[in-house]
């Protein structure tokens, strides 16, 4: 039977399961907890800033309502994101790249998302290289020893990444496996794929089939401990979990025992 590297942990929105999502509070918890790595959402703001949430509004999340990308970062920031009882700010892509950086017990990667389709189209990505040259971050001497990993569900934003800054990691996200194993991947450049959970479940060949491409695997969102079985098994480089401290543990014993 073929030995894997255990797959590396992403915290999902951060420790989402315990704290609010996209806070610096749920960031914190997972580095605590051992993450490997941190996953973000962005989009931008209507006076250009890159802040953490998923969705096209802040309805969901925060105490108030509104478009991400028709209000201001001073608009966005009068609102609560925490949970009753939790209070918690707005984030920024900086504010938590400044986490990231700020955390030197051990090296953690962020996986950054970019949101498509959005009111800015190819200005989401432009500004996400603008903030990690900023750090140093958008030129590493190799993709091994990036930091950051650039994502999206859109071929297109991928391509941008690649061209501009062809040393930084993509994964190109999907719902599919046609997507994913055909030539999508391989037009734009993607070094890694990233399946759902449920997609990896009905097509376990993807790994190996990107593997043989040259391409790592990303998988979210893995949450149920028989999935995280699943890609260990399968060898899954990376995956993202609502639940890091646990699903980290999981990983960390010994099979069967």
């Amino acid at each position: 039977m073929t030995e894997f590297a255990v797959p590396r942990v992403v915290a999902h929105r951060g420790s989402s399961a315990a704290r609010a999502e996209h806070t610096l509070a749920a960031y914190e918890l997972a580095l605590e907890e051992g993450a490997d790595g941190l996953e973000c959402d962005v989009r931008l703001t209507r006076d250009g800033h890159l802040v953490c949430v998923h969705d096209r509004t802040i309805d969901r999340t925060s105490t108030g309502t509104g478009v991400v990308s028709e209000m201001t970062l001073a608009e966005l920031s009068e609102f609560d994101y925490g949970r009753p009882g939790e209070p918690a700010s707005l984030l920024t892509l900086r504010q938590l790249i400044e986490l990231m950086m700020d955390f030197t017990s051990v090296p953690v990667k962020l996986f950054v998302e970019t949101k498509h389709p959005v009111r800015y189209g190819a200005l989401v990505e432009a500004k996400v290289l603008a903030e990690l040259s900023r750090f140093g971050l958008a030129t590493p001497p190799s993709a091994d020893f990036s930091r950051v990993v650039v994502m999206s569900f859109a071929a297109s934003a991928v391509w941008r990444i690649r061209r501009q800054a062809p040393l930084l990691p993509t994964v190109l996200l999907g719902e599919t496996s046609r997507y994913l194993g055909g030539s999508a991947a391989t037009t734009v450049g993607a070094t890694a794929i990233g399946p759902s959970v449920a997609t990896l479940r009905e097509h376990r060949d993807l790994v190996d089939r990107a593997a043989l491409a040259g391409r790592a695997t990303y998988c979210w969102t893995v949450d149920e401990p028989q999935d995280v079985e699943l890609c260990r098994t399968l060898g899954v480089g990376w995956v993202a979990t609502n639940h890091p401290g646990r699903t980290k543990a999981q990983l960390e014993a010994v099979p069967g025992v």
